[in-house]
């Protein structure tokens, strides 16, 4: 009797140990005054330049936000009591400052509901009004912001079905909007989680291949498709600016809705039957119409079947017409993509798609315009005679770029650009674009020249700047650089006709501000005048180190020195070092950098930089190229490299002198966190590591994973390799597991971590594995978040510091 009261006493104390029923705690002084901060306004401008819009958030939610119910259904997650995204971020004040007005007079917008929630911001055609939604406690209602007044008006009731976003629409003449309201014929939902079963769930297969990834949220039974559909369905309104409304179209599930330039002809997607257990809503069946502005229909473009079986690869497409979208120049022509290859990149074809135009009444044969060597990726309509079209081929990492004449398609079109997209340092920017007389975005053109704003990345530094480009002789004049090399000066917007820049300017201490630059001379005019909020840490030593891998690649990471730290004396500090790796076609491009350290200093939530504040050095973005040359894929020697690329890293930073190589922790999220895994298994470089929502075991994402495209039945060793899972009884040192209950990414369901953990405990690892309450990939509620910055801090404090 006295052994067996002894042997349950120990089963208690094995079982309080292994799980602790913890309260969310909240990490030290030093962290949490930077946590606890408030959050900067998000700024919108108008076209023109007269009015600035500021948008005020809290910075976290709270968890009891994200414990409404939620329902997760073909990909969505939705609160079915308001009929919107269940995990949407709120805006809750509105300012307006007129630019043109001397002073920095602010006005507070007047008429706001009680207690915003709002969200879906849309500029009228004229610009002269924001339509928005608020959400309640019992749906989502829209209202309307006048910019002259600063004053805000409810325009409907909490009827509004915001479930698949695309919500406000506004009509040509910016007096009317069209809205999606909830069907009147919505029948009450079923609660699946008391629902008595009618009979088992069956899927079946024709034969074909259907090779996808691990999506979340799917369908996953009859009840699942009954309640999507029930939340999808929507019917059309037509809401003028006095509130009152007409009906447009019935019940349907609308995806998309877009008005074409004159403002004549609407294009309506819809979702269709039937309805998928293996993909999101996005590839369920789909139709596409065009109806006339009253709301009749005109045409059926496009019927398109459920895509579940594409063919493998990431730049596989179905075959038949794709991308209906409306030509930005013109009044009202339809644009459309379909593939030469038959979708399937292992053809070899000289062309990969065409783009063709379809005219009003929209029922006959399309016009071929231009065809791409690569998988066409958008077009940059400008006038009638020149428009720019750009493809990209994932496998090669190639980017091509041609201008073309919509009117004369036996024009040959000319490339202006064929790069490696992750080449940065060759980046010949973004082309500038303005308001047509109908409103549309098109090409800024003057003289035959076009505009280009790039980042600016060089070997030497990053410099904005904006070029001048003749289309035609593709002579390339620059008409701004930025000689800043103790701030970052991002270029927002170029206006040709003043000469005049809207920038941002920032610097490691000084938070992000904008100002008009006049380059006629160089004088800079403030419009924002937003203050640091986290003092504490503004004059943390913060540099660019560079340093070389042992096969010669180029590799840098950003440096941050603790408060207060003497660089004479050197004293020998812990480390942390945070990474995430990227695979790369070439050496070059990988050992690129575009890490600036005049970028503000902004330690948000799943940022490590709060820990210079308790004594660590912190080497954040640290580079960790994965390069796969020629035939050979990034991920045939990924462990080799990863390990490299982390002994790289350390061997730099010891040799300034600032660290005690025995005391380096690693730490990263998503990927980043199978990187963790794996350097802690494969290496003896580190004391610890912190891994936060992460897959560990391959062989459950068998259809491919981040940039891997082969299956796991045609290189099963790469998968089992590469798996933390497999190479559980390698873990060497101490690992702090954090992972979200309601994780929504592909790939990283909460189980791996669950199983990773299991798997590590039962071969006698130090572990811990902290499972944060209704959060999904990334963090949202205060409380969760405080909670980590404190698991962390413990972490590092016991198995990194002590």
């Amino acid at each position: 009797m006295k052994h067996f009261l002894y042997f349950v006493l120990l089963l208690v104390c094995v079982k309080v140990t292994a799980q602790e029923a913890a309260r969310y705690q909240k990490p030290s002084k030093e962290i949490l005054e930077l946590v606890d901060v408030e959050r900067a306004p998000s700024v919108l401008f108008d076209d023109a330049k007269e009015h600035m819009v500021l948008l005020y958030r809290d910075s976290y939610k709270s968890i009891q936000d994200l414990s409404r119910e939620e329902l997760r259904l073909g990909g969505l997650r939705i609160d079915p009591k308001t009929n919107i995204g269940s995990r949407v971020s709120y805006y809750k004040t509105i300012k307006i400052k007129n630019i043109t007005k001397k002073g920095n007079i602010i006005s507070l917008v007047k008429g706001m509901p009680s207690n915003p929630k709002l969200t879906n911001f849309k500029w009228s055609p004229n610009q002269e009004r924001i339509a928005f939604t608020n959400t309640t406690e019992t749906g989502v209602e829209l209202w309307v912001m006048e910019l002259a007044s600063a004053t805000a008006t409810k325009l409907t009731k909490a009827t509004v079905n915001a479930n698949l976003r695309g919500v406000i629409n506004w009509f040509k003449d910016s007096e009317s909007i069209l809205l999606k309201v909830v069907s009147e014929s919505r029948m009450p939902l079923i609660n699946t989680k008391s629902a008595v079963p009618l009979g088992p769930t069956i899927s079946v297969n024709n034969g074909k291949k259907a090779q996808n990834r691990t999506y979340q949220d799917l369908l996953k039974n009859k009840n699942d498709e009954y309640n999507f559909e029930q939340l999808a369905l929507s019917e059309l309104y037509k809401i003028a600016m006095d509130g009152t409304k007409e009906k447009w179209l019935g019940t349907g599930i609308y995806r998309s809705i877009n008005f074409s330039p004159d403002g004549k002809y609407v294009l309506v997607n819809t979702v269709e039957k039937p309805y998928s257990y293996l993909v999101p809503y996005y590839r369920f069946p789909s139709k596409t119409s065009v109806y006339s502005i009253d709301g009749k229909l005109i045409e059926i473009l496009l019927e398109v079947p459920l895509i579940e079986d594409l063919p493998k690869g990431f730049m596989a497409v179905r075959t038949g017409k794709r991308s209906f979208t409306w030509r930005k120049d013109t009044a009202a022509t339809l644009v459309y993509t379909q593939a030469l290859d038959g979708g399937d990149p292992a053809n070899k074809v000289a062309f990969r798609d065409e783009v063709l135009t379809l005219e009003a009444p929209f029922n006959g044969p399309g016009e071929v315009l231009v065809k791409t060597i690569n998988r066409m990726s958008g077009i940059q309509w400008g006038t009638n005679s020149t428009a720019i079209v750009s493809d990209y081929w994932w496998n090669t990492r190639n980017t091509k770029s041609y201008v073309f004449n919509p009117s004369d398609a036996s024009q040959k079109p000319v490339i202006i650009s064929d790069r490696n997209y992750q080449d940065r340092y060759s980046d010949p920017g973004s082309f500038l674009t303005e308001k047509n007389e109908m409103g549309s975005s098109v090409l800024t053109l003057i003289k035959g020249n076009a505009f280009l704003i790039g980042d600016g990345h060089t070997a030497k530094g990053q410099f904005p700047f904006v070029d001048k480009l003749h289309l035609k002789t593709q002579k390339k004049t620059r008409i701004y650089e930025s000689k800043l090399t103790d701030k970052l000066e991002n270029i927002q917007r170029y206006d040709p006709k003043k000469n005049e820049l809207l920038v941002r300017i920032e610097s490691a201490k000084d938070f992000p501000n904008y100002f008009f630059r006049k380059l006629k001379n160089n004088k800079l005019a403030q419009l924002t005048f937003f203050e640091n909020p986290f003092k504490s840490i503004q004059n943390v030593s913060k540099e660019v180190i560079n340093y070389t891998r042992e096969d010669g690649l180029e590799l840098s990471g950003t440096l941050y020195l603790p408060v207060g730290y003497d660089k004479i004396k050197k004293e020998k500090m812990p480390m942390i070092m945070w990474a995430y790796p990227r695979e790369f076609k070439d050496k070059s491009s990988a050992g690129q950098s575009t890490k600036n350290p005049n970028k503000f200093t902004y330690p948000y939530y799943g940022s490590m930089i709060y820990w210079v504040t308790k004594g660590y050095v912190v080497l954040d973005g640290a580079s960790f190229p994965i390069v796969g040359e020629g035939d050979a894929e990034p991920n045939d020697t990924f462990l080799i490299q990863l390990v490299a690329n982390a002994k790289a890293a350390i061997d730099a930073v010891d040799k300034l002198g600032y660290i005690d190589r025995k005391k380096v922790a690693v730490g990263g999220h998503s990927y980043g966190a199978f990187m963790v895994a794996n350097l802690l298994s494969h290496s003896d470089l580190f004391a610890a590591g912190i891994a936060r929502s992460g897959a560990y075991n391959r062989t459950l994402t068998p259809f491919g994973f981040q940039s891997e495209e082969r299956n796991y039945w045609e290189s099963p060793e790469i998968y089992n390799t590469m798996s933390p899972f497999m190479n559980a009884d390698k873990m060497k040192y101490p690992l702090l597991l954090i992972h979200g209950e309601a994780d929504n990414n592909s790939g990283t369901y909460p189980m791996q971590s669950e199983r990773y953990f299991n798997a590590l405990k039962g071969l006698g690892a130090t572990v811990r594995l902290v499972m944060l309450p209704k959060e999904s990939h990334g963090y949202k509620s205060k409380e969760s978040i405080l909670h980590l910055l404190w698991e962390q801090d413990q972490w590092l404090e016991k198995y990194l510091k002590n």
